[in-house]
């Protein structure tokens, strides 16, 4: 999926990938740390997913040491 692109429905750009690079973490790091699957975050940050619980969010967010604006963005003229 073209990073530039949002799915259908939502304006809603995740910027997972930008945060693993800035602290050379890997999405395979990143899961075990939090608790969740590779596939889950793998949907997560290619902007595929359809919700993402808070306590997900809250260890991600524990875990690469930022805040949700950090690792979400809205684009409603693209959405």
């Amino acid at each position: 999926m073209d990073a530039e692109r949002l799915p259908e429905g939502h304006a809603i750009r995740v910027h997972l990938d930008r945060l693993l690079a800035e602290r050379g973490m890997t999405l395979a790091e990143l899961a075990a740390r939090v608790g969740v699957t590779n596939v889950n975050l793998s949907i997560l940050k290619n902007g595929r997913a359809k919700a993402i619980r808070f306590t997900t969010l809250t260890r991600i967010c524990d875990v690469l040491g930022c805040q949700p604006g950090d690792l979400l963005s809205h684009h409603p003229s693209d959405g």
